[in-house]
């Protein structure tokens, strides 16, 4: 992939004293694609979305953004680059929606620092995009989980990044609001962003992912198209469960369903 915007070597990590280590993984995001990085509880997804968000510190990785080598470059070049969303967003202030979202143009700000004309539109198109704009004055502790992370996805969208790391960023959302995310991350990527995402859900990623990152116990067990990595024989051993891989009766896509008690199951 030569014109890469995330590029990620070697990366490790470990969390003393505990065992547990992140070993050796690699991955390249270009332009226009959606990878998926999927895996069971403890494979090191959110480690690995860390590092190449620059947030912890991996000696020896390389880490490349846009060309650029990504310790090189300030935090705010950083985040007119790169929107990372974290599984939990914590605040000790109350702001309110519209507030939140605002949040997310201060890398671009300059002089005073006051929104312009311009800012405030980029605000508006992110409430509409999300779905959030219905509620822009209510403060974020009156929100359920769902419609929490919807903002804090408007307010990373209006930093205007060309690239998307997302951990987990379906959790709690309904059905509806589920396909309506992972919806919106297509039309973007049709848009030229990159877009890195954490899921559990296995079906969505085959649904919506160009390729899937597939993680165990820290370690990379393969890369591949949705075709290659959505098969029995490669998840069955990594989740411990076999699996029935059937076909989406509309798209065709793969999807992953629990095999019958007592039968293993063949893709």
């Amino acid at each position: 992939m030569n014109s890469s915007l995330l590029d990620v070597r070697h990366a490790s990590y470990s969390y003393p004293p505990d065992a547990w280590q992140l070993h050796d993984v690699s991955f390249e995001l270009g332009a226009g694609q959606i990878l998926g990085i999927i895996g069971p509880n403890g494979a090191g997804k959110s480690t690995l979305l860390k590092i190449a968000a620059g947030i912890l510190p991996c000696a020896g990785a390389q880490i490349r953004l846009a060309g650029q080598d990504l310790h090189c470059l300030s935090r705010r070049r950083v985040a007119q680059t790169l929107g990372y969303l974290p599984q939990n967003v914590s605040s000790i202030f109350d702001y309110s929606v519209q507030q939140v979202v605002a949040m997310g143009r201060f890398a671009h700000l300059a002089g005073a620092g006051f929104l312009s004309p311009q800012d405030n539109g980029i605000i508006e198109e992110c409430l509409e995009q999300t779905e959030t704009a219905a509620y822009r004055h209510r403060p974020l502790s009156h929100l359920s989980g769902g419609e929490r992370q919807r903002v804090l996805l408007a307010s990373v969208l209006a930093q205007q990044p060309r690239l998307l790391l997302l951990d987990e960023p379906t959790t709690g959302l309904d059905l509806h609001h589920q396909v309506a995310f992972f919806s919106l991350l297509a039309r973007l990527a049709s848009q030229e962003l990159a877009v890195a995402v954490v899921t559990h859900d296995l079906n969505l990623a085959g649904a919506y992912c160009d390729r899937l990152l597939l993680l165990s116990a820290g370690r990379r067990v393969t890369e591949g198209s949705v075709e290659a990595v959505i098969a029995s024989d490669v998840l069955g051993p990594v989740y411990r469960e076999s699996v029935h891989i059937g076909r989406h009766p509309l798209t065709d896509k793969p999807i992953v369903l629990p095999a019958p008690p007592g039968r293993s199951e063949h893709a």
